[in-house]
């Protein structure tokens, strides 16, 4: 067992407004600086101190979890200069949305690690496409041992396991297995493991062999996608929160239902979600915290507005940050660790308890 980082994975003072030290999850690795799912990004996530780092995980047609953010990789891969595979291409409607492109599920193992890793974002991202195409599609598995080896934790999340198991690729079995060959309780002890919906979730839940703390996934709109009777705003009443509780340790909300923003972009009051959800037992880890002026409110974008690359520009990362641990959350995602650990130390220093 890692013992560091399992300690951090229940350091937070759940019930309480002040938190002692809330966790950093690499959200995709240190995305804001290299491509995101690369065993690069989560070097460089380990290095800048994040404590946890964050793989999503989608299935192979083969049963091998890789670390895509979607099951459909035209963005984050060099897929479509492979002529190999231009037959591949096709159309799908995943969780009811409709695209196209090449999709995980439709590759074997050997053949996505022919493909090469691409920025996601270069619109905004220009500096990370210097990265283009060097890095292959990680394994879980290989996500697993990095951690190990580094001391960390990991924060995997399932994605769409609705449509991969009408799939015949159901991902909760192939995750609980992956995770038993590579140590089973002893790298439970450093796991968190999160989803949008919700019967993965209660399936590990009930898990007696292996202990993970798994955390629900909750969006500003729409509901989880295996119970369309059901949506996330109910989910975050008292009543919904206390359900959570029962299977999950924590939540992982949209961060604008923790600090809302006006019509003008500009932060309103914290709700009291963080103090409804501690009272209920549960963490709270709120998503994602990014640098760009194109992801912060008004009143924290910096630069000139009227420059063609102000999106794109750093704003004040470092004042959102301290607002959320100000509000009590008991750690965040964000695609620039370093920038996380640096505000949570300032509030260290600002407050000794």
């Amino acid at each position: 067992m890692l013992a560091g980082a399992a300690a951090l994975a229940g350091c937070a003072s759940v019930g309480s407004s002040t938190m002692s030290r809330p966790i950093i999850i690499a959200h995709r690795g240190a995305s804001g600086l290299r491509p995101e799912h690369t065993l690069a990004s989560y070097r460089l996530a380990i290095a800048q101190g994040a404590d946890f780092i964050e793989p999503d995980l989608v299935v192979t047609c083969d049963g091998v979890l890789v670390c895509r953010h979607e099951n459909e990789i035209s963005g984050t891969t060099n897929v479509a200069d492979h002529p190999e595979f231009a037959g591949r291409r096709t159309q799908k409607v995943v969780d009811g949305v409709s695209a196209e492109g090449w999709w995980v599920e439709d590759f074997t193992l050997a053949e996505l690690k022919t493909l090469r890793c691409k920025e996601r974002l270069p619109q905004l991202r220009p500096a990370n496409t210097a990265f283009d195409g060097q890095e292959e599609i990680p394994t879980f598995a290989e996500v697993l041992a990095l951690a190990r080896q580094a001391g960390v934790g990991v924060y995997p999340e399932l994605k769409h396991p609705t449509f991969l198991a009408e799939q015949g690729l159901d991902p909760t079995p192939i995750f609980i297995a992956a995770v038993r060959e590579a140590g089973g309780q002893s790298v439970a002890d450093i796991l968190y493991v999160q989803c949008f919906e919700i019967g993965p979730l209660r399936t590990l839940a009930q898990m007696s062999s292996i202990r993970w703390q798994c955390v629900q996934l909750m969006s500003a709109a729409g509901g989880p996608w295996d119970r369309r009777d059901l949506s996330y705003a109910d989910m975050m009443s008292d009543a919904g929160l206390r359900e959570i509780a029962a299977y999950a340790r924590g939540i992982g909300p949209e961060k604008s239902l923790i600090i809302p923003r006006d019509s003008a972009g500009r932060s309103l009051a914290p709700t009291d979600l963080v103090q409804r959800a501690h009272a209920a037992n549960l963490v709270v880890h709120p998503w994602t915290f990014r640098a760009e002026n194109y992801f912060l409110p008004a009143e924290l974008r910096r630069g000139d507005a009227s420059a063609p690359d102000y999106m794109r520009q750093h704003g004040d990362l470092d004042a959102e940050l301290r607002a959320f641990y100000a509000a009590g959350v008991d750690g965040v995602f964000s695609d620039f660790p370093a920038m996380a650990v640096a505000a949570r130390t300032e509030r260290g220093s600002e407050d000794p308890q």
